[in-house]
Formats: structure tokens, C-alpha cells, sequence
């Protein structure tokens, strides 16, 4: 049986050396969450979320997946994004990408996947919607590094397009949407996007502010 004693064992050794240095520290956490900030990110194991921008547990609500991907049928980040605005009123949603991103560089590979080519079809279409300007580059890694911030940017248009985000605008509610990325070669994180604040920066085409209103199709 393998019961992973190393994992449980660094568990104990870190948690005595938090209480070492701030013994009140798991009583607070305990009592409430309480961040401001939405972090969706990337599964990859070499980018820790809160470790990055130097912020404790408790102080950024996370949700990672394949490529830092926003999917308009994924209930699953979307449930995230609704509770984090409607419940944590969280006031920052920080799309984070990095450079080097598995997702991506299969998603510009011929090669298929199995389960996971449902998923990076999304970033297949970024790569196909800009393939003018992925032409014009001249390395494999120029390329895969522009499709990595490309799809930060589809990512964050994918957020500011959700009706709970543009709601949370149409009530007055203070909410900022961010796009950035991140180097693993040096821990450095790069803002890709101009911030968005409010409904007015969302082209019309996608504006779907209705609170509490539905309108039918017929």
C-alpha cells in the first residue's frame, strides 16, 4: 500500500512552521474566506497561484484547468465565477496564462488526444482566428509563446461575455477583469490586457446585462 508517509509528513512540518511564526494563523483561516481576487489559471504544477503574487491561503479564490480556459459550457468554471462574484463578491478575475503551456502547444499540433481534444478545441479556434498574424512569426516558440498570450486575451473576452460578470456591472458592483501571464524561466508575471470595468467596454454584440429579467426566443 502506498499511503504517501513523505506528502503527510511535510504536511505536519509545514503547518508547525506556520503556527511557529504566527500561532493565531489557522484559527483565522478557519473563521471566515474572505479574497478579492478570482485566480483562473492553468493546472500545470509549476505555477502555484498564491505563491506568485505572494499572497497567504484565504486571500485568492482559485480555479485552474487545461490552458486557463473560460468555456461558456463548462459548469464547472462557471459555478466558480457565480459564487465567487455573488457569494465572496470578490472584486479582481485574473486570467493567468504561461508561457511554454502544454495545452496550447497541443492545440497547435496535428497530434489528437482522446478527451482532451474537446477541450483544446477552444484554443484550436484562437489559432485558426489568428493564424494572419502566427504566420509572421519564425520560431516554433515564438509561436507557441503568442498563442499563449492570445489565448489570455480570448480568455478574458470569454469572462467579460458571462451575463453573472456584466450583472455585477448593470448593479454598481465593483469587479475588474485582468489578463496576464506568466514566465516559468524567470517567476515574472506580464499584464497582457487593458483592464475591464465596466459593461461600456464590452462590444454591444455581447452585452447581455438583464438582472432578473429573461426573455423568451419566441
Amino acid at each position: 500500500m502506498h499511503t504517501l508517509n513523505n506528502l503527510f509528513k511535510n504536511n505536519n512540518e509545514w503547518a508547525e512552521s506556520i503556527k511557529s511564526e504566527d500561532p493565531t494563523f489557522f484559527e483565522r483561516l478557519a473563521a471566515q474566506q474572505n479574497p478579492e481576487y478570482l485566480w483562473i489559471g492553468c493546472s500545470d504544477s509549476r505555477v502555484p497561484a498564491n505563491e506568485i503574487v505572494g499572497l497567504l491561503p484565504g486571500e485568492l479564490f482559485v480555479h485552474r484547468n487545461i490552458a486557463n480556459c473560460v468555456v461558456h459550457t463548462d459548469l464547472n468554471c462557471l459555478s466558480v465565477i457565480y459564487y465567487a462574484i455573488r457569494v465572496l463578491k470578490v472584486k479582481h478575475i485574473i486570467v493567468t496564462g504561461h508561457y511554454g503551456c502544454g495545452g496550447v502547444q497541443a492545440a497547435m499540433s496535428e497530434k489528437r488526444f482522446g478527451l482532451a481534444d474537446h477541450w483544446i478545441r477552444n484554443i484550436r479556434d484562437v489559432h485558426f482566428n489568428k493564424q494572419d498574424e502566427m504566420m509572421h512569426l519564425t520560431t516554433p516558440k515564438e509561436r507557441l509563446n503568442r498563442l499563449c498570450e492570445l489565448n489570455v486575451i480570448q480568455q478574458v473576452a470569454n469572462v467579460s461575455h458571462i451575463p453573472v460578470v456584466q450583472n455585477a456591472w448593470c448593479e454598481g458592483q465593483e469587479l475588474t477583469i485582468h489578463g496576464w501571464i506568466y514566465d516559468i524561466n524567470d517567476g515574472l508575471l506580464k499584464d497582457l490586457t487593458v483592464p475591464i470595468t465596466t459593461i461600456e467596454q464590452i462590444a454591444p454584440e455581447y452585452r447581455v446585462c438583464n438582472t432578473h429579467n429573461f426573455d423568451s426566443f419566441s
